[in-house]
């Protein structure tokens, strides 16, 4: 019987008994028994950083396309299909393909220790060096001294989006802690494009640098961004940009795109790279309306958003979005894992929404249950219930406020449910 990607998938789950094991021995030892495939790559942009990854990558991938020119992308995690995490010349993999070099990678392991991620992430990286592009982009999935992306030499350039607290259990639990893992990725030489971090982090960003003579760009400092009547306005040593706002919604994402257009300016690719950075970028769950599939069709009236941010500065980030939309009463479905900071989270949350239902991620085995969730919510002063489901839960809440804005969040895996489902 042939197999299928999810089968080998599956199959790759069993070969560590841990889903997150911090080192790059194991990673190694499989890229050189597959002839060092990272060696072979495109010119590589390596983005780190705790918020604004994924988005920031979305920016530089529709600034590189807007210029002419063609990218692999790597991500994680995967929202609906695992194949969304490899792009291969902007498309998403082929399950063909996928399936071929998955197996590939499982047989050059012959049966060692090695976590999913890590030989995922080597499939990726293998599908990359077999095909043309002008760039490759890689996303930093957990940290990035230790991470199964920090496998390159010299990169082009790096990216460090802002760093705030999220993964203690595997990254500690200061800031400093955190942005020592952030800048493992920073390599001797190789310019860094920083956004907006904190006092601790950026002074261990910059100890790094300096040690490793690696130029740094960084936010208020090289580059400045802001809104001007509604427009972008990017300034930098040579000169100004005027763009339209990005089309990722949330001032949030005028700082991701402010480092987008850094990375874009510092490979001086020209004024349609840097529009089209702002106004072609795709990025599901990230403050993403819902407008198709059953949910909004059960719910006419309502406006449906869906996001996935699950630490305190995405809370933060949301409830500034939310504050600056038309006033409409707003209700959140919330699903997170059991090892977020969900009081942190909630707690700005809670000046925007009148409710929040909790609901248990389906499927997941770390999902909070939903009765957690929810007395966290009221520890923050937010009205909580509890639902079986997320479509439960909107029925509950359109039944007496069928002009709801309904939000569901906090967490990329009951976002992906989401997508699947509403697809």
């Amino acid at each position: 019987m042939t197999q299928n990607s999810d089968v080998i998938l599956d199959r790759m789950m069993a070969l560590h008994p841990k889903i997150i094991d911090l080192t790059l021995d194991r990673v190694w030892r499989l890229l050189a028994a597959l002839d060092n495939p990272q060696g072979k790559l495109p010119p590589v942009i390596h983005i780190a950083g705790t918020n604004g990854k994924g988005s920031t990558q979305a920016m530089i991938r529709a600034g590189l396309n807007g210029a002419g020119l063609s990218a692999h992308a790597y991500t994680s995690p995967h929202l609906a299909r695992f194949h969304e995490r490899i792009r291969v010349a902007d498309a998403l993999i082929s399950e063909a393909d996928l399936t071929a070099v998955l197996d590939e990678c499982y047989v050059a392991n012959n049966g060692e220790n090695i976590t999913y991620f890590e030989i995922t992430t080597v499939a990726g990286l293998l599908a990359f060096a077999r095909a043309q592009a002008d760039y490759t982009l890689l996303e930093v999935g957990l940290g990035g001294r230790l991470d199964a992306t920090n496998v390159i030499d010299e990169p082009v350039i790096s990216v460090i989006t802002p760093i705030s607290i999220d993964h203690e259990q595997f990254l500690g639990d200061t800031l400093t802690k955190i942005a020592t893992e952030k800048a493992g990725i920073i390599k001797r030489g190789v310019p860094v494009v920083v956004g907006p971090q904190p006092e601790e982090a950026m002074d261990v960003i910059e100890a790094v640098a300096m040690r490793l003579g690696a130029p740094l760009i960084v936010h208020g400092q090289h580059w400045h961004v802001s809104c001007e009547n509604g427009r972008l306005i990017y300034q930098d040593e040579t000169g100004l940009c005027d763009l339209p706002m990005p089309n990722l919604l949330g001032t949030h994402q005028v700082q991701n795109a402010g480092a987008a257009l850094a990375v874009l300016r510092h490979l001086n690719l020209g004024e349609a790279a840097y529009e089209s950075a702002v106004t072609q970028a795709e990025w599901p769950a990230r403050m993403q309306r819902l407008k198709t599939g059953p949910l909004v069709e059960a719910s006419p009236e309502a406006e449906l958003w869906l996001d996935g941010g699950h630490n305190a500065a995405a809370g933060d980030a949301i409830a500034d979005l939310l504050g600056s939309l038309p006033k409409r009463p707003t209700h959140l479905i919330c699903g997170m894992l059991n090892t977020k900071d969900v009081t942190g989270y909630l707690r700005p949350l809670a000046e925007q929404a009148e409710s929040l239902t909790a609901v248990s991620i389906p499927g997941e085995a770390n999902t909070l249950p939903a009765d957690a969730t929810a007395e966290a919510a009221t520890a923050v002063h937010l009205s909580s219930t509890t639902a079986d489901s997320v479509a439960e839960a909107l029925r509950a809440i359109i039944a007496t406020t069928p002009q709801a804005r309904v939000l569901i969040c906090g967490s990329l895996y009951l976002a992906g449910n989401i997508l699947r489902e509403n697809g």
